[in-house]
């Protein structure tokens, strides 16, 4: 059985019914401190959970035989900027809760990375899986602390904790959730529904990015490799980079109408500058056979197709 706190961010829903679809619809339990929609409420197990309450959670592991944890709550980059105590307590203390609670209950424990665990002295086009990091943001702090203590609990005790870093994820079931990357989902809907898009980072701001569906899978994968076969304890995970302009021009190919404009968000940008513009894969590609079916000619597709289909049945209108 799996518990999955956090579950209702960008991540969680989709990769609760990806493991649901393999080994049925009662062995994920997804958690939030929101209320649920009605589709994921009807989906499968949905419970209450708070990171920071360290009691209700071991309750929820005891009782439910919990064996793996996928840990997907956080605050974002530029959110965590705005509220950096707030940060601090749901990125840190709750990630210490889960990290003492998967220690005490034996348990398999997933712990998302990100982009923004790098840093502006970190080697950037690509930037490999062991390197310099000294990220300047809270989030990025939170998440480098995170991987550094899983690598010791592991190393010491022998905690079966894995890690990827994730580039940005575009997908078309969560709205845009405070991250340095959410233009690359807001661009899809602004598209369809006013034909104008203004971007927060300039159009030549390449970063790392990849299709939902490629990150759910890899995600999957990863939890499924045989401990032996890994050298890390934490992996970059990569599928395309991509600027501001170079996505707007393949959305041009189907929507030529498209205008961008662009002003940039200081706050934004400064994270997005100091972030990597390539992650070097080579390690997950080799250990446990990584391999993205998303570049971007088809994550654009995809992305216009699953907008418009979203966009009518919520019975908004479509360019």
């Amino acid at each position: 059985m799996s518990l999955c706190a956090g579950g209702l961010g960008q991540l969680g829903v989709g990769l609760a019914q990806m493991l649901r679809n393999q080994y049925g619809p009662e062995s994920v339990i997804l958690s939030d401190i929101k209320k649920p929609p009605s589709h994921v409420y009807a989906s499968g197990p949905f419970v209450y959970a708070d990171v920071l309450d360290y009691k209700h959670l071991r309750e929820l592991i005891v009782n439910n035989r919990i064996t793996w944890l996928v840990h997907y709550s956080a605050l974002l980059s530029a959110v965590g900027e705005a509220n950096v105590a707030l940060a601090r307590k749901i990125n840190i203390t709750g990630l210490h809760n889960v990290l003492d609670l998967a220690l005490e209950n034996c348990l398999r424990l997933f712990v998302p990375s990100t982009i923004g665990a790098f840093g502006p002295s970190s080697p950037r086009d690509p930037a490999p899986d062991l390197c310099v990091q000294r990220p300047r943001t809270i989030y990025g702090v939170s998440k480098v602390h995170g991987e550094l203590m899983g690598e010791y609990l592991h190393h010491k005790y022998g905690l079966d904790f894995r890690c990827l870093r994730y580039p940005g994820v575009i997908s078309v079931n969560t709205p845009p959730g405070g991250g340095t990357t959410d233009y690359a989902v807001q661009i899809f809907h602004d598209a369809l529904s006013t034909g104008h898009h203004e971007c927060y980072l300039r159009p030549d701001t390449r970063l790392p990015m990849m299709h939902i569906s490629d990150c759910h899978r890899a995600t999957v994968e990863f939890m499924q490799t045989p401990d032996c076969q890994l050298s890390l304890r934490t992996y970059n995970i990569a599928a395309m980079s991509f600027t501001p302009e170079e996505v707007a021009q393949e959305i041009r190919k189907h929507l030529p109408h498209l205008k961008v404009t662009y002003n940039p968000d200081s706050v934004r940008q400064t994270i997005a500058d100091s972030w990597p513009v390539r992650f070097d894969d080579s390690n997950a590609r080799r250990d446990w056979g990584w391999a993205p079916a998303f570049g971007l000619e088809e994550l654009v597709t995809d992305m216009l197709l699953s907008v418009r289909d979203k966009r009518t049945r919520e019975g908004f209108l479509v360019s």
